[in-house]
């Protein structure tokens, strides 16, 4: 009969006990639930998940279990995710680009609400699904600043071809809303202020009354220096009053990295330490590490002993390969680790919830990686 805890106290307690061999996500279900009390308490408006961040059943039923009754999905593999948890959860279809296929399948698990951005995919939607009670947000798009990158140059429709589809989706006898995206890591008010702002200039020129109004996701997560969500959610109120004034829609957000990202954290091992001190860990790029070339390093690390004990030497930058034998496999900045780190050590990185299970591929073998629950986040 095994006496190892389901739950471990910390990260650390697990590695000094067990030294795991392969890479190693610590989930604090404490820490999400912490998050999403955050939202709720916040924001005003229906919180829901972005289910691509994290895909993960023990994510999505912890997310249920708090109350979270909406959620974004971006596909119906993420659909079927999420009805294996949760029958009656509401599902927002915001891919604004779908197959004939895929909108069938929506339809057949119960999709009311999805996006469009171009006249071609509102005629899909159109020919498919009937309007009675389904709602389509139309998804505009704003050269606005403040994210690591946009998805502007994707998704999304300009002002004049917001207002063209605004009107279609009202005509057509669907539930006119719309709703946006900021960019990715999006850690400026000003980007939520200036999309609110056209949004209630879209909605007067279409002369068309907007039922909702989805203000994406975006919502950063912890990079180093922790975001300001609460100064987030007071632009986006300000900015909805001013905009809107009495006659405000509803309001929805999607957050997903900000949601999950700071409940997980995941431990790497040490495989070799070269002369000229450069790091190969036993997970890179191809893995949990896969957000590094696109919107940087994490840089909330610890080191430790597979003992547990921390080490004690100066801090050098290293260059930090991953395992695969692709030379691309390569972390893009150098980080600061001790002179005395040696080979079977311990790197932890913190935060590292969102997209680090979703991405992973298993390139050259590598790609397994363990889930460890534990009572708090961090070392």
């Amino acid at each position: 009969m095994s006496r190892q805890p389901s739950i471990w106290l910390t990260a650390l307690s697990h590695l000094k006990s067990e030294t795991p061999k392969r890479p190693v996500l610590y989930f604090a279900p404490a820490t999400l639930q912490a998050t999403v009390q955050q939202f709720v308490d916040g924001f005003d408006g229906l919180v829901t998940y972005a289910v691509k961040a994290n895909d993960s059943r023990v994510v999505l039923e912890n997310l249920v279990a708090c109350g979270i009754s909406a959620f974004d999905v971006a596909s119906p593999a993420e659909m079927h995710a999420l009805r294996a948890v949760s029958p009656d959860a509401i599902m927002h279809y915001n891919n604004p680009v779908r197959s004939h296929d895929e909108i069938a399948d929506a339809i057949a698990l119960g999709v009311r609400s999805y996006s469009v951005d171009a006249p071609h995919e509102f005629d899909k939607l159109r020919a498919q699904v009937d309007p009675e009670g389904i709602e389509i947000s139309v998804r505009l798009r704003l050269p606005v600043e403040g994210a690591a990158y946009h998805f502007g140059a994707k998704f999304g429709a300009d002002v004049e071809q917001a207002v063209a589809l605004l009107q279609m989706v009202k005509e057509a006898g669907f539930i006119p809303s719309m709703t946006f995206h900021p960019g990715t890591q999006c850690a400026s008010p000003s980007a939520w202020s200036t999309y609110i702002a056209t949004c209630a200039e879209v909605s007067k020129e279409a002369g068309v009354k907007l039922a909702r109004l989805n203000v994406g996701g975006g919502f950063a997560a912890n990079r180093g220096v922790a975001p300001d969500l609460d100064a987030i959610f007071a632009a986006i109120h300000r900015a909805v009053k001013n905009a809107f004034g009495t006659d405000a829609p509803a309001l929805v957000c999607e957050p997903g990295r900000a949601m999950v990202a700071e409940a997980f954290t995941l431990a790497t091992r040490v495989k070799s330490i070269r002369e000229d001190g450069a790091v190969f860990l036993n997970d890179g790029i191809y893995g949990a590490l896969s957000e590094a070339p696109s919107i940087g390093v994490p840089d909330r690390i610890a080191t430790v002993r597979a003992s547990g004990k921390r080490h004690k030497g100066a801090m050098i930058k290293r260059t930090v390969f991953g395992p695969t034998c692709d030379s691309i496999d390569q972390l893009p900045d150098p980080l600061a680790m001790p002179d005395d780190l040696a080979e079977d050590d311990y790197v932890l990185f913190s935060g590292m919830g969102a997209y680090s299970l979703a991405t992973v591929t298993r390139f050259n073998g590598y790609g397994l990686i363990d889930m460890v629950t534990v009572q708090r986040a961090g070392v």
